[in-house]
Formats: C-alpha cells, structure tokens, sequence
C-alpha cells in the first residue's frame, strides 16, 4: 500500500514541477505593445496642449495599457459617477462631507485620457462634468 502512495506523490510531483515549469516559460508578462506606445504619445501631446503635467510615455503605457484600462470600463456608470463625485469633496466624512468647486484641469486630464483610449464615452462623460462647480485653481 505505502509503494503506490509513493508512486502517486511520485507522479504528482513531477507533473506539477513539469507544469509549473512550462508555466514560468510561457508566462512573458504584459509587455507594451506598439498601440500602447502609440497612444501613450498622443495622449502626451494632448496633456501638453493642454498645459498639464505630463508623465512619460512608459508611465502612460504601464498604467493604461493599449484600452484606457478602469477608466474606460463605462465612465458614465452610476458607481463611476459616484466614485468621482466622491473624489471632489472637501475630504470630510459622513455629515460633514460637501462639495467643492474643483479645478478644472483635473476634469480636462480624465477627459483627454477618455478622447484618446475610448471616445466612444466621451458624450456621456461630458454631460456628467458639465454639470460640477468648476474653477480655475
């Protein structure tokens, strides 16, 4: 009885070693693409226009890949909309917590980053920014 146990954990052994190990071989990451690279360029060039920070090309692509990532998964969703009115708060909690009137470049970078990796969004997201309290800070 032991000797088959054996030969079982023997056999299993291997194969998950064997398995992991073409695992580790075929596992390259998530490398930039030349579309990731590519629009990480545009989008410098529109923060640039702009006249807004602009972070490296390796930045933008890491962070936004070739599809814009979180940010264009639906940015007029009712959860996305809460999260960013959320963001443009006077920090406070619960009762306390109020609206301000937010600088108008934190909009205008979400919204260039929305033009480049998914324009399809870019009416809705509109419609959900005209309507907050902007300023020139």
């Amino acid at each position: 009885m032991s000797e088959k146990r054996f030969l079982v954990y023997l056999v299993s052994g291997i194969l998950f070693v064997l398995l992991a190990g073409v695992g580790l071989v075929r596992y390259h990451g998530k490398k930039e693409t030349e579309q990731a690279t590519a629009k990480a360029e545009q989008l410098q060039s529109e923060l640039g226009a702009a006249g807004l920070r602009v972070p490296s090309t390796e930045q933008i692509a890491r962070v936004l890949g070739d599809d814009g990532g979180a940010i264009c998964y639906d940015p007029g969703d009712a959860l996305r909309r809460g999260v960013l009115y959320g963001m443009i708060t006077n920090g406070a909690a619960g009762p306390g917590q109020r609206p301000v009137i937010v600088d108008s470049r934190i909009l205008t970078g979400q919204l260039l980053i929305i033009k480049v990796y998914c324009p399809q969004y870019i009416e809705s997201f509109q419609e959900i920014i005209d309507n907050v309290k902007k300023a020139e800070v």
